[in-house]
């Protein structure tokens, strides 16, 4: 194989790796092509993909700190490596009954969202009810909570109106104080304003008593 095909072959396994959050190693000797195809089929249909890869580029893919480099010793022998993308549960069970269906494919080992499972772990993975049963389950649990959780809420509501209105009775306090001295200089403003006026209302009178003088 070439070296431009390896890369290329190794840049697809980190993608896929990256992507996955459930990967299983499995040993295939002895599966015809037409079983590993059904496989492939199966898998598929519960979003998942499995590849057949050289132990060398899945070494080369799975450096650094990714969840497959917890799975390097398992690196031995012929690997069928399968990537979930969806519900591992649902992934687990296809593996688990084509397993025993067909003896020859052995899981070795599995890594979910980090954790290392054994293949007896990926079997006990595979008993768990399917992800709609669980969210029907656990919505079952919630039923009891919104009561709890309004009166929570209620209080936490009361205790922030508490604060407000004491917030504004402080305020309503201090505003006549400081209106007073408002007010004052608001009665001082029309005596003040009265004095120009009644100043400049006498030489109006003089002007307007010469004006007939004049003719």
């Amino acid at each position: 194989m070439r070296k431009l095909a390896k890369e290329e072959i190794v840049g697809e396994l980190q993608e896929r790796i990256g992507r996955s959050q459930f990967n299983i190693l499995a040993d295939f000797t002895g599966l015809k092509v037409a079983e590993m195809t059904r496989l492939r089929r199966q898998v598929r249909e519960v979003d998942g993909e499995l590849r057949v890869v050289k132990n060398t580029l899945l070494t080369r893919a799975s450096g650094g700190d990714t969840p497959m480099a917890s799975l390097s010793s398992q690196f031995v022998g012929p690997n069928a490596v399968t990537f979930g993308y969806g519900d591992p549960v649902a992934l687990a069970k296809v593996l688990i009954k084509f397993a025993q269906e067909k003896p020859q494919f052995k899981l070795k080992a599995g890594v979910l969202s980090g954790q290392v499972l054994t293949a007896q772990e990926v079997d006990a993975l595979s008993k768990l009810p399917d992800r709609e049963i669980l969210l029907a389950q656990f919505l079952g649990v919630l039923q009891g909570v919104p009561t709890a959780l309004v009166t929570v809420l209620a209080g936490v509501i009361r205790n922030l109106l508490n604060v407000l209105v004491a917030y504004k009775d402080k305020k309503a306090e201090s505003e006549p104080a400081a209106a007073a001295p408002e007010a004052a200089a608001a009665a001082e403003e029309p005596a003040a304003a009265e004095v120009p006026e009644a100043a400049e209302a006498a030489p109006a009178a003089e002007s307007a008593g010469e004006e007939p003088a004049a003719e």
